[in-house]
């Protein structure tokens, strides 16, 4: 990876000799042959002989094929400056499509482009289906860290990731490469073929792609660390999950006193005759998976043609078919509160004799023949039905035409228009269905229920594992779809050139780029009659609402970079560039909302000499609210909390009047104060959705830099250190669970007093009003109310270092590079009142994936001839759980996690564990190529190579998407060694 030597420019230019210096980072791409044009990434000035002042990370075709990786996402998560996103490795959160996350701030503040061009989006947060990148054809990715919405528009306040293909290919490109891990599982095929030509003596040039990738779950009982689910705060493998089997019962505790029951909690016993305290939850680990099913085809395919010198035809066209799976644990009855006749044919006596206890009915003919015996909350998990099974399949196109128009040396034109459509059919099975549930409760014989509709076969809920027969299960089972509809319309011009004078003290003329952009973003979501009703599908959270929603923006803008000295004494060069952009939004909603913004930049760089380049850039960068921030609708979903934040749950309250009055408010029954339990599985419920009054969040982005290249001492060397600091203003955000009971009981809860426990910020809080909990039926409980606002505020800062080697020593050549991220700061505060909180370096429900302190790759290649022998060392440094950090009051996270023996029926059982800390991790990944001949390619390759086991910290830790299996999968290796080879050949 590298950053020295990148030329930051924007469009595509003819190749000089200026851009072909040699490069001293071993992983860069080769030069292009002579006329070809190339594309690179920073500004909208396209001529190559000046380079922008904002640092370019890039990631080049040979470093892409030495980690022999199927998939960018995996490569781009592993990079220092990006932290894990919705990738492979999340299973539980994924919506059907992967993404970036630079610095950080949320894939929704990076833009992801492909030739520099924006393409359609998968969802209406507005992210790129980073599966959607035809693999085979990139040269290199380009990663530019810091606010670029002057050049590329709104959404780049982190940056760009911008994917560079190859032009001009001729000729015939076949390869093929599979993975497998050491224990014989988590398979990855890919196979893709490529195929070109020039025409006409070489003034057009067309190419076709085609591609294929297999991949095969990893679920996580095949793993030891990942066997049973382990309790963040205990350390103890048992089931986490109040939805077990056999049935479990929620009442208050005054409700079960009458039937001589200890706790309000109650489950079947294993004989199914009677009901006792709770006493087996869920394991839903072996159910769940690490690496997600997926299946993908694609084409692509793009063509040139230079009718005459001074104008050129282009397109370009694109097609994708992507399949992934979200396998999670079977469904279920999850809170729900249901209705039983004393006459069901299962139930038993004694326990139908119980629970008329409990509803106050007299036994004898009164609780025999009563039609309606209330169970308030009801949890039984369906695992006759299987695993829950979410399909994602998403069809994409995206097309692209245009001309370049060269008026002359000093001034051309590029225009183009693209128009592209993403269609994701999300299938839910496995699920089941609340209504028939009751239906088929409401039953006098096991064969026949009063409502026969939909062929309904009495169910046995009060049974043990297995006692839901197939035809029972039948009839419980639904299968939901919902589909999604995403389209862009964009058409763009840019002039370019130079005014044709220069300074007195330099040679290059001051350049500009001008021109002007139209897009329009357009989202629907239709979801059929199961997931519109609130807690019909068991387990599938809220209600999935329908909605559609669209806005179009206006924009001008214009680039200068003005070269003021050049190759004087102390002043190699000294460079100026400044930029300018004006956006106008108008947004399809009622009373047609508009807003406008204008983003503008400002930089420099100074050369005293060939070898020292100082450099540095200011932006003023903005991100206008997406389909999703601007449109969803209010629902009811998940969210997570770490145990010991809610302080209702357990005997807190009984010490405080005022504590007790505040949950008591928020919809907690009298009789459950002091019994309160922790949300199900660490997953309360959070209600919030979009707003059209959502206004574009501003951001200010500087760096600063030194570029060290000292040819005359060391040949070879290169070294680039850059300072980056991002502030957002203005945040389009939605307050952590933590931060809304924060607002509520503050920094103690004990000493809340009567006016804050019935001030708005205690009352919004809904609560289930069985047992005061914050989970259960998305159609009855709240739970936290989280709204999108514009208080938010992030802050970022820290420095990124590069450093290449490479030199030649006889017949063996030496390169070495290393790139690294030192993060200082990544603050977040969701209102002006609110913690501001700094994740770096800490893990917690409040921080969503891990982002360390340290973070960096090296790389050694020693090549012989034509074989390579290469060793990346990749660095995650130490990070702990947030309970630790100095100001852990501040952050209402003040219980620490689990640190002793770990215990229950887990292979890991025995072992002493701290979840309070993660130490630095260093994997090492072995790569050999050879090059047979000039067509044939073999690499072979072995990732952690020293087989490094994740890290232990239990299934609470963290958030649901990052930490699952007990650890964190998208950030640590859990496939363990695996081996990759791949052939690529060529003609």
């Amino acid at each position: 990876m590298a950053l020295i030597g990148s030329p930051a420019l924007a469009q595509t230019s003819p190749l000089t000799q200026e851009t072909q210096q040699k490069s001293d980072d071993p992983n860069a791409a080769p030069p292009a042959a002579e006329g070809q044009d190339i594309v690179v990434t920073g500004t909208l000035i396209s001529n190559p002989n000046l380079v922008s002042s904002t640092p370019v990370n890039t990631v080049s075709e040979n470093e892409l094929t030495l980690r022999n990786v199927n998939n960018v996402e995996q490569i781009l998560r592993e990079l220092p400056g990006l932290t894990p996103s919705i990738g492979s490795a999340v299973n539980n959160g994924t919506g059907g499509f992967f993404t970036a996350n630079l610095r950080n701030l949320g894939s929704q503040r990076n833009l992801v482009l492909l030739d520099g061009d924006r393409i359609v989006p998968a969802a209406a947060g507005g992210a790129v289906d980073l599966n959607n990148i035809p693999t085979a054809l990139v040269q290199r990715v380009d990663v530019l860290t810091g606010g670029a919405s002057t050049t590329y528009g709104a959404d780049a306040v982190a940056g760009v990731v911008n994917f560079i293909t190859k032009k001009n290919f001729a000729g015939m490109e076949a390869s093929a490469s599979q993975q497998i891990t050491e224990r014989g599982d988590s398979n990855y095929f890919r196979a893709d073929l490529t195929v070109g030509a020039n025409f006409d003596d070489g003034r057009g040039n067309a190419v076709l792609s085609l591609g294929y990738q297999e991949a095969d779950p990893l679920y996580q009982g095949a793993r030891d660390i990942s066997v049973y689910g382990i309790g963040s705060g205990n350390g103890v493998a048992s089931g986490s999950s109040r939805t077990g089997v056999p049935t479990t019962l929620s009442f208050t505790n005054a409700q079960a006193l009458r039937a001589g029951l200890s706790t309000g909690v109650v489950q079947v016993n294993p004989a199914g005759t009677a009901l006792v305290p709770f006493y087996s939850g869920f394991n839903f680990n072996p159910y769940n998976i690490f690496a997600t099913p997926f299946k993908r085809y694609n084409i692509f395919g793009q063509a040139n043609y230079e009718i005459n010198d001074n104008l050129e035809v282009y397109t370009r066209g694109m097609f994708s078919k992507n399949t992934i799976q979200q396998i999670i644990a079977p469904s279920g009855i999850f809170g729900e509160a249901l209705t039983v006749p004393g006459y069901n044919p299962y139930l038993p006596s004694g326990l139908r004799d119980q629970l008329c206890l409990i509803n106050n009915v007299a036994l004898g003919a009164a609780c025999n023949t009563n039609a309606a015996l209330t169970l308030p909350a009801v949890y039984r998990r369906s695992t006759e039905l299987g695993p829950r099974v979410s399909t994602y399949t998403t069809t994409m196109f995206d097309y692209k035409a245009g001309l370049r128009l060269r008026f002359s040396d000093h001034l051309k034109l590029d225009v183009f228009g693209a128009y592209g459509e993403s269609d994701l059919n999300q299938t839910q099975s496995g699920y089941v269905l609340r209504s028939r549930v009751q239906q088929a409760l409401n039953a006098t014989n096991t064969t026949t229920c009063t409502v026969t509709t939909n062929g309904c076969v009495p169910l046995n809920l009060f049974g043990a594992q297995g006692s839901i027969t197939s035809d029972q299960a039948n009839f419980l089972n639904g299968q939901s779809t919902i589909q999604i509809h995403t389209a862009l319309s964009q058409a763009k011009a840019v002039f370019n050139g130079d005014f044709g004078t220069t300074s007195p003290f330099a040679s290059e003329p001051i350049a500009f780029a001008a021109g002007a952009e139209y897009r329009k973003y357009s989202y629907r979501r239709d979801p059929d009659a199961y997931a519109l009703s609130p807690g019909e599908l068991g387990g599938a959270g809220g209600a999935v609402l329908p909605f559609a929603g669209s806005y179009d923006v206006r924009e001008v803008f214009g680039e200068l970079i003005a070269p003021l000295v050049a190759d004087k004494p102390f002043f190699h060069s000294l460079t100026l560039e400044a930029g300018i952009r004006y956006s106008d939004y108008k947004v399809q909603a009622a009373n047609n909302p508009s807003f406008n913004a204008t983003t503008y930049k400002a930089g420099g760089s100074f050369e005293p000499v060939k070898e020292i380049k100082f450099r540095g850039v200011y932006q003023r960068a903005v991100r206008a609210p997406n389909i999703a921030e601007l449109f969803s609708p209010s629902s009811t979903g998940l969210d997570n909390l770490s145990p010991g934040l809610d302080p209702c749950v357990g005997a807190r309250p009984l010490a405080s009047a005022n504590l007790a009055a505040a949950c008591v408010a928020q919809g907690a029954p009298v009789s459950a104060i002091g019994t309160i339990p922790e949300p199900s599985a660490g997953q309360p419920n959070v209600t919030g959705g979009g707003s059209p009054s959502i206004l574009p969040e501003k951001a200010d982005t500087y760096t600063l830099g030194v570029v060290v290249q000292p040819r005359g001492i060391v040949p070879g060397l290169s070294i680039a250190v850059d300072y980056f600091n991002i502030k957002v203003k203005n945040a389009i955000t939605s307050a952590t669970p933590a931060d809304i009971l924060s607002e509520c009981f503050g920094t103690n809860p004990s000493a809340i007093t009567a006016a804050q426990a019935t001030s708005a910020s205690c009352t919004g809080i809904r609560r289930n009003a069985t047992n005061g909990g914050l989970s259960g039926s998305s159609a009855t409980v709240a739970g936290l109310p989280q709204p999108l606002t514009n208080r938010g505020r992030l802050r970022t800062d820290g420095i990124d270092l590069n450093a290449n080697y490479a030199r030649d020593f006889g017949d063996i050549g030496l390169n070495l590079g290393f790139q690294g991220t030192w993060t200082a700061h990544n603050y977040f505060r969701a209102s002006p009142t609110a913690y501001d909180r700094d994740c770096v370096g800490y893990y917690s429900t409040s921080c969503s994936s891990i982002q360390p302190e340290f973070q960096w790759n090296q790389r050694t290649s020693l090549t012989f001839g034509p074989a390579t022998l290469s060793l990346l060392w990749r660095h995650i440094g130490k990070v702990r759980y947030e309970a630790l950090a100095p100001d852990a009051v501040q952050r209402q996270v003040t219980t620490p996690l689990f640190s002793g023996v770990v215990t229950g029926p887990t292979p890991l059982a025995g072992g002493t564990y701290n979840f309070n800390q993660i130490k630095a991790y260093n994997y090492l990944d072995l790569t050999a190529q050879i090059e047979v001949n000039d067509h044939l390619t073999f690499t072979a390759g072995v990732r952690n190579l020293l087989d490094k086991k994740p890290p232990l910290v239990g299934s609470t830790a963290g958030s649901t998407a990052y930490n699952s299996g007990n650890t964190y999968p998208s950030t640590y290796d859990v496939l363990g060694r695996l081996f990759t080879v791949s052939g690529k050949l060529r003609f």
